[in-house]
């Protein structure tokens, strides 16, 4: 099952979402995460940590999924 995370804004950048989603506590956490490879985004692995994500994308990280949700969208 998909964990839809709702946004306020047009985006969010992919470290601030692991935060918002409660994956990390801290930056430096997400920042691990990613660098490390863990982080899925629309089924590629993403190390850019200010990859922008929009309405739908969808993020896996330790074999859970999510989607951004916006209230545009």
């Amino acid at each position: 099952m998909i964990q839809q995370i709702k946004i306020n804004t047009e985006f969010i950048k992919l470290d601030s979402f692991l935060k918002l989603a409660g994956i990390t506590e801290t930056g430096g956490q997400a920042k691990q995460k990613i660098l490390s490879q863990q982080v899925k985004v629309n089924n590629e692995i993403c190390e850019q940590r200010g990859k922008k994500l929009y309405h739908q994308d969808k993020i896996e990280v330790d074999d859970i999924e999510y989607e951004v949700i916006t209230h545009a969208g």
